[in-house]
């Protein structure tokens, strides 16, 4: 049986640490295309002590609220999973997982993928997620990681999954082999694993480059190509 992703469009967008524009990138793209008709997810996973059903802190057992899923019904509340539908998707919601239970909660992901592929009458559905660690679970058409050169922190799971990025989306610029910018803050991280991906160079206050709306553009198997100003 086809798997959800074979069936439908799917785009990741994760980032190497927080505050970095995850989510401003995947409301660009929501706004540079609105004939997609985007379902939007983000997906947290809470460390310890902390409740799955409401992200606040909770004395529930390990094995107790470990996951739980909601459907976005307001473009007005600031929330991340609101931002999604105020930049123009059809439909918006929170996955929420205890670290280390994404596992147990992708069921709950994948019934809320089949109820939009029931919605769609057999035509392929959009998704965009923001995760790092979905990879583990889905195969998307595309996965872009944000990254920001001035941001020292490189979480575990970015570096795991850096590999299979199909580009990355730069918060500032990377050196240049003269030497005259000044290196990133990470650690141990291969500048050289980079440069064999694309780059697009995008300041958070910047519109989407057109470089990676024709990128976007060719997963959707939509028309016409941007051209640079």
């Amino acid at each position: 049986m086809p798997t959800i992703e074979a069936n439908n469009r799917v785009i990741i967008v994760g980032g190497h640490t927080r505050s970095i524009g995850k989510t401003q990138l995947a409301c660009d793209i929501i706004a540079a295309f609105p004939e997609a008709k985007w379902i939007a997810g983000k997906i947290t996973q809470y460390g310890h002590g902390v409740c799955a059903q409401n992200g606040e802190n909770c004395d529930c057992a390990p094995d107790e609220h470990i996951y739980a899923i909601s459907w976005e019904q307001r473009a007005d509340t600031g929330t991340d999973s609101s931002r999604f539908l105020a930049a123009g998707a059809r439909k918006s919601f929170w996955l929420r997982t205890k670290q280390g239970f994404l596992a147990e909660g992708m069921p709950l992901l994948r019934d809320a993928m089949r109820h939009v592929e029931t919605e769609s009458n057999g035509e392929p559905a959009n998704f965009i997620l923001e995760s790092n660690t979905l990879l583990q679970f889905l195969k998307p058409s595309l996965y872009l990681i944000v990254l920001h050169p001035a941001k020292a922190d490189f979480k575990e799971s970015a570096q795991l999954q850096m590999d299979r990025a199909s580009a990355f989306v730069l918060r500032g610029p990377l050196p240049k082999s003269d030497g005259n910018n000044e290196a990133p803050a990470w650690k141990g991280i291969p500048l050289q694993l980079l440069a064999t991906k694309p780059q697009f160079l995008q300041y958070e206050s910047e519109q989407l480059p057109d470089a990676l709306k024709n990128m976007v553009r060719g997963v959707l198997g939509l028309s016409g190509v941007s051209q640079p100003y």
